[in-house]
């Protein structure tokens, strides 16, 4: 490459479109399925329910701590794909790249890309790159689109959610957004926020064991716990109380949205699940989760109840009872 910068020609279909496929994208994804370099990828499939999931990531900044838009965009279409049921297994890349990117920092991304699509077990296997003026995107527009194989046994949606079921979630709440925040406004912390940004294959292999007692998973992502909550309340017909006390949240979170006027609960997350299992497992559950790195704060923090129906509850610390709602207008803009 004879440039330190992305330029228009990139895009153009043409020689520097393909030295930029071959020494960037190729040289770091490499695979049987990537490598003939075919309009689409072959793919192979095991038996089970094929799962689609797609999603487009467009953060400011693409840098922060805790990782950047590469990272987060494979991460985010893996962790659909598990709050389905499914085990990822093939991730497609689309790249709008605005004209002067830094190509060190494509390949920092694309690298990045690399390895956790290798912690996650999954393979990148097709894309596309479109190259665009200066001043039309913001750096660099990334879409995932994921496939995942559901196994036999295993159903996840809000429509299984019972009565009773209770909720789990796999930890701190919050850590994504005030990492996300705090990077933006340049503010500071005795204790660094940093993103909770993690594919969640351990978490989904932990829970397969119990089949269809696991009811739904949900990753609270923008919006926060509260508004995923909300949407499975409204989803399954029933309604849900949790305890304010047992929502797991580090004291730096809690410090800043204290500090800053914010809810915690409505922050995004790029590494935790809500689970809603079946009562009687839960207990087992949490000490399952609890053994794995990515969740050792796991709590039970609440249940599904009959009334008030497609509504949340919330217990607070003072023993009084008030409705949680989702989240309305924008907490934190161009979160993921």
């Amino acid at each position: 490459m004879k440039t330190d910068r992305i330029l228009m020609a990139h895009g153009s279909g043409g020689l520097m479109s393909q030295q930029l496929i071959d020494e960037v994208f190729k040289k770091a994804w490499r695979n049987p399925y990537l490598d003939p370099m075919m309009d689409g990828a072959l793919l192979e499939l095991p038996p089970g329910k094929v799962v689609m999931s797609t999603d487009s990531f467009v953060i400011t900044p693409i840098f922060f701590p805790g990782g950047d838009i590469g990272k987060l965009s494979v991460c985010g279409t893996v962790n659909d794909l598990l709050a389905c049921g499914a085990r990822p297994l093939y991730l497609s890349a689309a790249f709008i790249i605005e004209e002067g990117l830094l190509l060190a920092d494509l390949k920092k991304i694309v690298s990045s890309m690399a390895d956790t699509a290798n912690e996650a077990g999954v393979k990148l296997v097709t894309g596309d790159t479109k190259v665009v003026e200066k001043g039309s995107a913001d750096g660099i527009f990334i879409n995932t689109t994921g496939v995942g194989i559901i196994s036999s046994g295993i159903e996840y949606r809000p429509d299984r959610i019972t009565r009773s079921s209770h909720i789990i979630v796999t930890g701190y709440m919050g850590d994504h957004g005030l990492s996300i925040l705090a990077q933006r406004e340049g503010l500071s912390f005795g204790t660094p926020a940093v993103s909770d940004c993690a594919p969640l294959i351990k978490i989904g292999a932990a829970l397969a064991q119990y089949g269809d007692k696991i009811k739904c998973m949900r990753d609270p992502t923008r919006g926060g716990l509260a508004t995923v909550l909300n949407e499975l309340a409204q989803q399954s017909g029933l309604g849900m109380l949790v305890q304010e006390e047992k929502i797991p949240v580090s004291p730096v979170v809690q410090g800043a949205c204290d500090m800053l006027g914010l809810d915690p609960l409505y922050m995004a997350n790029e590494g935790k699940m809500v689970i809603v299992v079946e009562a009687d497992i839960s207990s087992q559950v949490l000490n399952d989760l609890r053994l794995l790195d990515e969740a050792r704060e796991t709590a039970i923090i609440g249940e599904v109840t009959k009334e008030p129906a497609g509504m949340v509850l919330i217990e607070t610390r003072l023993g009084a009872k008030r409705i949680l709602g989702m989240l309305e207008g924008e907490h934190v803009p161009r979160i993921c």
